[in-house]
């Protein structure tokens, strides 16, 4: 009986060791992915800007849309 509760014991020591292993691992290799550079509202030089200008809509919404 002591031998199957120490064998208990060393699986459990081996799993604890693992799965602190991976949560240390995780952890170091989401810290290198970390972006620490601050957001703006300035443009850089050169952005000519994202959005492209449409040209109004002939209907008013609701209305039905009239064939070409």
């Amino acid at each position: 009986m002591s031998s199957e509760r120490d064998s208990h014991h060393t699986a459990i020591g081996f799993f604890m060791v693992a799965v602190i292993i991976a949560i240390l691992a995780a952890f170091v290799t989401t810290l290198e992915r970390v972006d620490t550079r601050r957001a703006n509202n300035e443009t850089p030089p050169g952005t000519t800007g994202l959005a492209k200008p449409r040209p109004p809509l002939d209907r008013a919404p609701g209305q039905a849309v009239i064939g070409n």
